[in-house]
C-alpha cells in the first residue's frame, strides 16, 4: 500500500483526484457507507424518470429504451470483462461471444423447447461459463497480444457459426423469444416493476439493475479473497507470481469463467427484451466498446467500469443529432482521455501506481516486450 504515496504528482493527469473521497471512504463508519449505498440504490430507481430523461436523452428518444437496451447491458458487461482485463490483466477481445452465447442460449431453449426465463437464465449462465473454460483451457498458456487474437478469433466464431447455421435461422436470427413472465401487478408511481412487455421498458432496466448490484457484490468479494490476491500478482508479475506458489492457470481460468458468466446474463435480458436477435448484434464492436469502457473508466476500478460504460453507452446516442460526426467526436473524446488522463476517469489507486511505475496501466499484456528491450540495451551499447 505504501507504493501510492510514491506516485508523482503528475500522475493525476492534472485533472480532478479522487484520492480525498477514497480517504473519506476509508475511514467511513458502517453506517455511512449503508447510507450512500441506499442513496446509489435510490438513484438508480429514478434514473429512469421523465424528468431526467429531458436532458439526458435526445429529443423524441426513449430514456427508458436506452437505459435498459444499451446503457444497463454495457454496464453489466463491463463488470463483466473487468475481471478478466482489470483484475487479472488479460487481454479479451472476444468478449461479446459470452454475450451471444447468452442470447442463442434463451433464443434456443425458450422457442425450441418452452423452457422458461428463469430455467434459461440458469443455464445460459452455466453454459457461458462453460464456453469461458472451453476458450482459456488451450488459449491461456499465451500472454499479452497473442492471448488477444486468439480470444479475438473466438468472438468471430461463435457469431460466424450462428451465421451459418440453419438450427439458429442463420443471419434471419431466432423471431419469438418469450418475455420474462410477469411476477407481480405490483404498481409504484405508475411503474409495474415486476411486469414485463413491449411497452415499458422500465422493469427490465430494473431487473438488469438487480443483476448488476449481484455481480458487484459477487465480484467485490473475490476482489478481497484469496482469489482477488492471486489475480492482482498475475496482473503485476505472472512470473513471479507462478514462483511464488500461485496456480496462475487455475485462477486465470476462473476469471474467464466467471467474466463470461455475467456476460451471458446480459445476453438473456437482451434477447428477451427485444424478443428476437440476429449475428449482426454481436459484432466485434461490441467487444471493443465495452473494453473501451473499461480502460476508459480505469482498469481494475468496478465505479470506473460503470462510469465507462455510461459514457460509452450514452454519449454517441445523446448526440444523434450530430450525425456521422458524433462517432468522429466520440473518437476524439477518447483519444484525448487517453493522452491527458490514461488511468481512466476513476482509477484504483493499485492500477494508477501501476501505470506510474511504467506497468502500462493493464498489467504486462504487451508491456513485456518494451521491458525486456530495455533491459537488454545496456548490453547491445557494449
Amino acid at each position: 500500500m505504501n507504493m501510492t504515496k510514491k506516485l508523482p504528482s503528475k500522475s493525476n493527469g492534472g485533472g480532478l483526484s479522487l484520492d480525498p473521497l477514497r480517504d473519506w471512504w476509508a475511514g467511513a463508519a458502517g453506517w455511512q457507507r449503508w447510507g450512500v449505498y441506499v442513496l446509489l440504490i435510490i438513484g438508480a430507481v429514478l434514473l429512469p424518470s421523465n424528468a431526467i430523461g429531458s436532458f439526458m436523452a435526445p429529443s423524441g428518444a426513449d430514456w427508458a429504451s436506452m437505459l435498459s437496451d444499451q446503457i444497463a447491458i454495457y454496464v453489466l458487461l463491463a463488470i463483466g470483462l473487468n475481471v478478466v482485463v482489470g483484475m487479472a490483466g488479460l487481454l479479451d477481445l472476444g468478449y461479446v461471444a459470452f454475450y451471444a452465447v447468452g442470447g442463442y442460449t434463451i433464443a434456443i431453449f425458450a422457442v425450441k423447447y418452452d423452457w422458461s426465463f428463469w430455467e434459461t437464465l440458469v443455464l445460459a449462465i452455466v453454459f457461458a461459463s462453460a464456453s469461458g473454460v472451453i476458450l482459456g483451457a488451450p488459449t491461456l498458456r499465451l500472454r499479452g497480444d497473442y492471448l488477444a487474437i486468439v480470444t479475438l478469433g473466438f468472438g468471430e466464431i461463435v457469431k460466424r457459426t450462428a451465421n451459418n447455421s440453419d438450427y439458429v435461422n442463420g443471419p434471419r436470427g431466432v423471431q419469438g423469444i418469450p418475455h420474462p413472465p410477469t411476477l407481480s401487478e405490483f404498481e409504484i408511481f405508475g411503474v409495474q416493476p415486476f411486469s414485463y412487455g413491449i411497452l415499458d421498458s422500465r422493469p427490465y432496466y430494473y431487473m438488469l439493475v438487480f443483476f448488476i448490484v449481484l455481480a458487484i457484490i459477487f465480484v467485490k468479494r473475490l476482489e478481497r479473497s484469496r482469489v482477488g490476491r492471486a489475480w492482482t500478482s498475475i496482473r503485476e508479475d505472472e512470473d513471479a507470481a507462478e514462483l511464488m506458489g500461485v496456480p496462475t492457470f487455475r485462477f486465470k481460468l476462473a476469471a474467464f469463467a466467471i467474466g463470461a458468466a455475467i456476460g451471458g446474463s446480459g445476453g438473456v435480458v437482451f434477447a428477451a427484451k427485444q424478443t428476437s436477435i440476429l449475428p449482426t448484434n454481436f459484432e466485434f464492436m461490441v467487444s471493443a466498446l465495452v473494453l473501451a469502457a473499461v480502460v476508459l473508466g480505469g482498469s481494475g476500478s468496478i465505479p470506473g467500469a460503470m462510469l465507462g460504460a455510461f459514457v460509452v453507452a450514452w454519449l454517441p446516442e445523446r448526440f444523434r443529432f450530430l450525425d456521422d460526426y458524433r462517432m468522429l467526436i466520440f473518437g476524439a473524446a477518447l483519444v484525448a482521455m487517453m493522452i491527458f488522463r490514461p488511468e481512466g476517469l476513476w482509477p484504483s489507486r493499485q492500477r494508477k501506481a501501476e501505470l506510474a511505475e511504467g506497468g502500462g496501466g493493464m498489467g504486462h499484456m504487451g508491456a513485456e516486450v518494451g521491458a525486456q528491450q530495455d533491459a537488454t540495451a545496456p548490453e547491445v551499447s557494449k
